[in-house]
């Protein structure tokens, strides 16, 4: 059902509780101004693919587009469609020096995945391919439309929080929520705009 799909959380304000050893999240780690311009340049520049995803024996296109990117040789495979990465260019490599040191880790790679409104969603899923390793650290930064974040326990389901992932924000992905946690971003009935989500990681 639609309604199963759809965020459960409370999109004014974040879940109380949120497992700080797990998560950090900073709202306007950019600049409106250079939010804004990141968008744009993303939505426009970005050599966006819709990849298919194969599920109970038919295929679908995924609800949202993206593109790798990366150093020479971190082949990396996204609905095992999305390898061989782009180049670097200067805005991502701005970012991801900027994100370098909060994270504590020198990222290699970067997933771009590109939410066209509220149909684009990502479904329940961790990070946990064998090439980045075990328990990897991921850092996110987020840019448009505000979308809902939502975790969840694998063990217990009960046990899930949510962050309204805003504008120029920045969310580090820490050792061992991959292991134990589930996170998706749910489809929305509201009217959302564009929002582009960037997730630097280390492919092994």
């Amino acid at each position: 059902m639609l309604t199963e799909q759809l965020s459960f959380f409370a999109e004014a304000g974040q879940s109380k509780g949120l497992p700080i050893e797990l998560l950090d999240y900073s709202p306007g780690f950019f600049t409106q101004q250079e939010s804004d311009h990141l968008l744009d340049k993303f939505i426009n520049e970005t050599p966006w693919k819709q990849t298919i995803q194969k599920m109970w024996d038919k295929e679908y296109p995924t609800p949202r587009l993206s593109t790798w990117y990366g150093d020479p040789g971190t082949d990396y495979s996204v609905a095992g469609k999305i390898a061989n990465p782009w180049p670097w260019t200067d805005d991502l490599l701005m970012i991801k020096h900027k994100v370098e040191p909060f994270a504590g880790v020198k990222f290699n790679s970067v997933l771009l995945n590109y939410y066209r409104d509220g149909n684009d969603s990502v479904a329940w899923h961790s990070d946990r391919e064998s090439v980045l390793g075990r328990n990897p650290i991921i850092a996110s930064v987020s840019i448009g439309q505000v979308r809902s974040f939502d975790i969840r326990n694998k063990q217990d389901h009960s046990e899930k929080y949510s962050i309204r992932l805003e504008h120029g924000s920045f969310l580090l992905m820490k050792g061992g929520l991959q292991e134990n946690w589930e996170h998706r971003i749910a489809k929305s009935i509201k009217p959302m705009r564009a929002r582009i989500n960037l997730t630097f990681r280390v492919v092994i």
